[in-house]
């Protein structure tokens, strides 16, 4: 006769008590799922959001400069570039590493474990901005660290590099052109966002309040911006998998840059600055006050 387990169930067929190996595999992403809430992570994802908030600021202030005429690089490594100009630097840059690693982190919890809860239809979606997002701050998180090593590297290089690689891949034009379209989808998916203003449930907080209309306007303001740019960006990745042309795709400062060459590119570059320093105040106050 089959001996029973501890708990009165026979063993699995593994030789362990207990559930099945689903259940199993459930209790661990329901404990891993505990650890992402936990209050540390929260407080870091915050620091991270405070972070990728500072960044925009300075990129939006870049592109600004961009169109008066002034030197500058409007990507993420341009931005840390100059934040690591001052006596802090060192300590700046490790701050902005943890701060990113902990944000990506969050993200990824949010794009598997969260995922899990909400209805199926929704996952897809959820694992696409999610996932997204979490390769997009961990890949700041690893600039920052670049710098406090001593080894700044170059946005658009990346980007550059990036996409020839995927070009010489076996399925490269259509990954390149799967790729770009996405970035679109993502840039159409932010203005949706601020035109419909559903960004309020983020600072539920200040509904209905005087200060509410003004973190309503930052937020419509810099969502849009937000999604112009990446919509330019995922052009540029779509036009250089059309012409075979992995050089031409330069990431966000490339698209910016792209439009000093036409008529109301200035105007258009000044908008978009604007639009990036509201985005990053609305960022900053949705770090300190905003649900996660």
């Amino acid at each position: 006769m089959e001996s029973s387990g501890a708990d009165g169930r026979p063993p699995t067929a593994g030789g362990t008590s207990g559930g099945t190996l689903s259940e199993v595999a459930g209790d661990a992403a329901d404990a891993a799922e505990a650890a992402s809430n936990s209050a540390a992570l929260d407080v870091v994802a915050r620091s991270g959001f405070a972070v990728m908030a500072l960044l925009h600021i300075v990129i939006g202030a870049i592109a600004v400069a961009l169109a008066l005429g002034a030197p500058g690089q409007a990507e993420p490594t341009g931005a840390i570039e100059q934040l690591a100009a001052n006596p802090w630097g060192p300590a700046v840059m490790w701050a902005g590493f943890i701060g990113c690693a902990g944000l990506s982190l969050w993200q990824l919890s949010e794009a598997t474990l969260r995922a899990r809860h909400v209805p199926r239809r929704q996952r897809l979606g959820k694992l696409v901005s999610s996932g997204f997002l979490s390769i997009a701050y961990g890949s700041v998180g690893l600039s920052f660290a670049g710098f406090a090593l001593g080894n700044p590297g170059d946005s658009g290089d990346s980007t550059r590099d990036f996409s020839t690689a995927v070009v010489r891949s076996p399925f490269g034009v259509p990954a390149l052109v799967g790729l770009g379209l996405t970035i679109i989808g993502i840039g159409v998916y932010f203005i949706v966002k601020g035109a419909g203003k559903r960004f309020k449930e983020e600072l539920a907080r200040f509904e209905g309040t005087h200060r509410g209309r003004l973190v309503s306007g930052l937020g419509v303001a810099g969502h849009f911006a937000k999604g112009a740019a990446l919509i330019l960006t995922g052009l540029l990745f779509v036009i250089a998998a059309a012409t075979n042309d992995p050089g031409s795709s330069t990431g966000l400062d490339g698209s910016l840059k792209a439009l000093q060459d036409h008529p109301f590119g200035p105007a258009l570059l000044v908008a978009i600055g604007a639009g990036f320093i509201a985005y990053g105040a609305f960022a900053l106050l949705r770090a300190r006050f905003g649900r996660m």
